[in-house]
């Protein structure tokens, strides 16, 4: 009899994260994700967990996310250009980001998006607002859990082993 997911079973996945209007891949895991299913302190949005009820080692899910309702959608005045001598070095790379702290001292991550000869653009935006994503699961492994991942929604030692990771290389 195979294995389903269902309560109390210690699952591991891998994903991808995809823009549905692209069809680019956005992200993706290096090291399977691992979590109790239907344990209350659950890393995965009860959606997901809904679609993972009852499948089996090898099913893949894909799951259509409309980012605007995760995050919001867009607000172009978190989006600021100034020039570029206003900016540290160290902050004059796309991809970087930035935290800044408004009047109340609340940090907030902008990321910069734009630079040039004479400006750097950033956005505070989170990076998916305003698009529709893909969620791609597969199911690598069923299992119980032990008591222990079930108190803590996951496996006891998540972290990958970085000696073993280096010495692979």
């Amino acid at each position: 009899m195979k294995d389903i997911i269902e309560d109390n079973k210690f699952v591991e996945l891998n994903y991808k994260v995809i823009d549905k209007k692209t069809g680019d891949i956005l992200n993706t895991v290096e090291f399977p994700l691992g979590y109790v299913h239907g344990a209350e302190n659950s890393i995965l949005a009860p959606e997901v967990i809904a679609e993972l009820d009852g499948k089996e080692v090898g099913d893949l899910i894909i799951l259509p996310i409309d980012c605007d309702q995760l995050y919001g959608p867009r607000d172009e005045s978190l989006v600021f250009t100034d020039h570029i001598e206003n900016v540290p070095e160290e902050f004059r790379e796309v991809g970087m980001t930035i935290t800044m702290e408004n009047a109340e001292g609340k940090a907030k991550n902008f990321i910069v998006t734009r630079l040039d000869d004479k400006t750097l653009t950033v956005d505070g935006n989170n990076p998916l607002c305003g698009r529709e994503i893909l969620f791609k699961l597969e199911v690598l492994s069923i299992r119980d859990a032990t008591d222990e991942e079930i108190a803590i929604g996951g496996k006891t030692d998540d972290s990958p082993d970085l000696n073993e990771i280096l010495s692979k290389q």
